[in-house]
């Protein structure tokens, strides 16, 4: 019986290659990202979303909340042209924001200026707690 272990004998230098391919920055610099990109963070009182969405007009953009989470949706639309490089991503997006509290849906608010999206979440204040007076008898 033959075994032929060749194919051992050149595992270090095909665990290279592929540590190559994957760190080579070309590779690095063209992983995809989530678009549009946000910031969330919150206070006491509300929770902020903001999207950067240059270019977009309100009409391209929808906003849906839902029982846990606010889903951003909208196009981009692609600009005619003969293109040396795009980096600025084109077409139908869409971003679900996982929500931990319960929101106040018919306080929300939305903006838009200059293609920054700002959106307050008020926070339900049905789960916020309660300080209770004790009364003396």
């Amino acid at each position: 019986m033959v075994i032929d272990l060749g194919t051992f004998y050149d595992l270090p230098r095909q665990f290279d290659r592929i540590f190559d391919e994957f760190f080579r920055p070309s590779v690095i610099s063209q992983k995809r990202i989530a678009y549009p990109p946000i910031n969330i963070y919150e206070d006491e009182d509300n929770i902020y979303v903001y999207s950067e969405l240059p270019g977009l007009e309100i009409e391209d953009i929808e906003l849906t909340l839902t029982d846990g989470s606010l889903v951003l949706k909208g196009e981009r639309k692609i600009e005619q042209g003969n293109y040396y490089r795009q980096e600025r991503p084109t077409g139908v997006f869409q971003r679900i924001i996982n929500l931990n509290v319960p929101i106040d849906a018919d306080n929300i608010k939305a903006k838009m200026k200059n293609g920054l999206l700002e959106i307050i979440l008020p926070k339900s204040t049905a789960n916020k707690p309660k300080k209770i007076e004790i009364e003396s008898n």
